[in-house]
């Protein structure tokens, strides 16, 4: 399995705060890798420091190979790489269709109909509400914009930020249903989540962090059954 992604031994501050501590891991094509830990362990922090949105201090991120240091978040986009951040941020004013389009501007204009047509698919709830404003929409319908949003841009690496967050307990399991889909057909998928039941669930492997540091690692059914990540994080 080829290495898509790899972060070494990253150092990430806010200020004087040192939010991210040596943080290390990879992605392989084709895994479901899992980030979980509690408020503030440095989960989003990692993901916007490799979309570009943040700069480590210390370390690097590889994307294919190739260094990310200095390239600007659109152009890291364009190589491939696509969030879906927490709290959604979708165009609140636009249409859903528009979003999706929105989501499209790395890729030719011919790609854009065949792309909303596999969102749609994937997303049956969105075709029926194309041309509705998308702040009307839900809060499951608002995640599900936020990742057929991503999906246009054709991403080799889709990284997910709590997509669970805030959402009722059904609206959750059909979110993770359409992770375990898109995992299915190929998708690389790197997510960050407080669920660590439902995270663990879908993960090939999984890391969790404790305030800024990775303290454990291995498989999503390892972690699920390790004693430690029971108590701290599945109530038991």
């Amino acid at each position: 399995m080829a290495q898509i992604l790899k972060v070494d031994d990253i150092h990430v501050y806010y200020g004087s705060i040192h939010a991210v501590k040596g943080v290390s891991f990879e992605v392989n094509e084709g895994e479901v890798v899992t980030l979980i830990g509690a408020n503030g362990a440095g989960k989003s922090t990692i993901l916007n420091t490799i979309s570009g949105l943040l700069h480590p201090k210390m370390g690097s991120v590889l994307f294919e190979g190739r260094d990310l240091k200095g390239v600007a978040p659109h152009k890291i986009v364009e190589r491939g790489l696509a969030q879906v951040p927490e709290g959604r941020h979708i165009f609140q004013q636009m249409t859903v269709e528009e979003n999706l389009q929105m989501g499209a501007y790395t890729q030719p204009n011919s790609t854009i109909e065949p792309g909303i047509a596999d969102v749609y698919e994937r997303f049956p709830r969105l075709k029926e509400r194309r041309r509705q404003i998308a702040g009307t929409l839900s809060g499951g319908e608002q995640q599900m914009l936020a990742m057929g949003r991503a999906l246009m841009s054709k991403p080799k690496l889709l990284m997910l930020d709590e997509p669970s967050m805030g959402l009722a307990p059904i609206l959750v399991e059909q979110i993770f249903d359409i992770i375990r889909e898109l995992h299915a057909a190929g998708t690389t998928i790197l997510l960050v989540e407080q669920n660590a039941q439902a995270a663990l669930s879908v993960a090939d492997r999984a890391y969790v962090l404790e305030t800024g540091k990775i303290s454990l690692t291995g498989t999503g059914a390892e972690l699920m059954a390790s004693d430690a990540v029971r108590k701290a994080y599945l109530g038991g």
